[in-house]
């Protein structure tokens, strides 16, 4: 008798350990049906967090731009392809793809935290918060902040639903 259709008060003492046999070959599929709604929610979650990414990253630039800091031609192609093209394209990888547009994700987005730590907070340069024109420095400063906690969460999103899958499969 298929478990689906035993009721509870259809259960004898005889049919119970037939019911319990034929419950736990559903146990596993079970398990990873709960994992599978768990690891949607969590891609749902990452791909908010690419598309956030993205409005911030152009809010940014119009900071920069606006305040005239001059990024190197090395600099700018690291901003156009890992910052700004590379989440994105991760993202359109997770459909045919999936692993490695998840981990694409984690790699730009950790790459991106480096980048933007590094020239935004540690090196003296244009690009540090404290040298942009004070008109500015509200602005930038505040998105350099969201980039900053946008990127970590990404990047470690990513990781998390990689590793997930990983132990779902």
């Amino acid at each position: 008798m298929n478990a689906t259709l035993v009721r509870r008060s259809d259960r004898t003492p005889t049919s119970t350990g037939t019911f319990i046999r034929n419950l736990s070959r559903f146990a596993r599929p079970a398990r990873q049906l709960g994992m599978s709604r768990h690891l949607g929610a969590a891609r749902r979650w990452l791909a908010a967090a690419v598309l956030l990414h993205l409005v911030i990253s152009i809010v940014h630039g119009q900071a920069h731009a606006g305040a005239h800091v001059p990024l190197s031609r090395a600099a700018n192609l690291f901003v156009l392809i890992v910052i700004v093209a590379g989440p994105l394209v991760g993202l359109a990888l997770t459909w045919p793809a999936e692993r490695i547009g998840i981990w694409m994700i984690a790699i730009t987005m950790a790459a991106s935290l480096v980048f933007g730590v590094v020239n935004h907070f540690v090196l003296p340069s244009p690009d540090h918060v404290a040298q942009v024109d004070r008109h500015w420095r509200p602005l930038f400063t505040t998105t350099a902040v969201l980039l900053g906690l946008i990127e970590a969460l990404g990047s470690g999103l990513a990781i998390r639903v990689a590793r997930e899958r990983k132990s779902a499969s």
